[in-house]
């Protein structure tokens, strides 16, 4: 005998509520819908599961003995259902998040710490690179979202959210506290060694075409492949760079950095979280994306 395990269900529901209307509501169902399934079991199994009596429907000796079965298997298969929607739920899982220095530094890491408290069973892995690179890998679908600052160019496949605004700043090592003492003209910095990140990252593209913009060349005499190499050089008086204000404030309050003041205003850059919409996030990268979010909003 080949019973539909639907059948079974109806009959499940049918029995435990003894009243097809109410069976009907938890199941989703109809009422002639599921009076026909039991009238399909009952000409399956030979013999009559119910009796109607005026409060209700009641089990037959059949029925009573097919229920005792029913019952034990359909609250294993319902509690198996629930335990692996409640896996789903769960917040476990890892995130892989491709970020920048400067994003990391001034956003990432402060915002981390908090999630990490609250979440404890997601790990994160963190790539570090530029931000052509990291966008490069979120296109080829390495990571689940990216941190990173602009400016870069954005494909029509990719969603951009604004973490936080943040200006740099030029400054030298101890070594240039008289250069601080006077407004630089831009042209006047190729007089120094200038400090930067490579020409593959998008900061050195945001430079260039500022002192383009200027009618000046944008020449670097010392490139660095990370932004968080820049201060070390600078503090050990081997050149001036441009790095976030925020990251040079305790420095400079402790006279091992002096800020050099250039003719021109730098504009201010931004840090995005970035994602490609048409690949669907997993769980826990979800879960933190938003937690990102409703830190900034948070915070403004």
């Amino acid at each position: 005998m080949d019973v539909n395990f639907e059948y079974y269900k109806v009959f499940y529901y049918v029995a435990k509520y003894e009243n097809i209307t109410k069976a009907a509501g938890v199941l989703k169902s109809n009422q002639p819908n599921v009076t026909r399934i039991i009238k399909l079991l009952e000409s399956q199994l030979n013999c009559r599961l119910f009796i109607r009596e005026p409060r209700g429907l009641q089990l037959t000796k059949e029925g009573e003995m097919l229920y005792s079965h029913v019952e034990i298997a359909c609250q294993h298969l319902l509690s198996a259902e629930a335990e692996i929607n409640d896996r789903e739920t769960e917040c476990k899982g890892t995130v892989e998040i491709g970020a920048t220095e400067t994003g990391l530094h001034l956003f990432l890491l402060r915002t981390l710490h908090g999630f990490k408290i609250k979440y404890p069973e997601i790990k994160i892995k963190i790539r570090n690179n530029s931000t052509p690179e990291i966008l490069k890998a979120l296109h080829n679908g390495k990571i689940d979202f990216a941190v990173v600052t602009t400016p870069f160019a954005v494909s029509e496949n990719l969603c951009c959210e604004t973490m936080l605004e943040f200006k740099e700043i030029l400054v030298g090592g101890e070594d240039y506290a008289d250069v601080a003492e006077k407004k630089l003209k831009l042209s006047e910095l190729h007089e120094y060694s200038l400090i930067g990140l490579g020409s593959e990252t998008g900061t050195y593209r945001f430079y260039k075409n500022l002192f383009e913009e200027h009618q000046v060349d944008y020449e670097l005499d010392m490139e660095v492949a990370t932004s968080d190499l820049i201060l070390p050089l600078i503090q050990n008086n081997l050149g001036i760079g441009f790095v976030a204000e925020e990251l040079t404030a305790p420095l400079l309050e402790e006279g091992k950095l002096v800020q050099i003041s250039p003719d021109v205003e730098v504009p201010a850059r931004k840090i995005q979280m970035v994602w490609d919409k048409g690949r669907g996030r997993s769980h826990a990268a979800d879960i933190l994306c938003k937690y990102l979010e409703n830190n900034i909003k948070g915070r403004t």
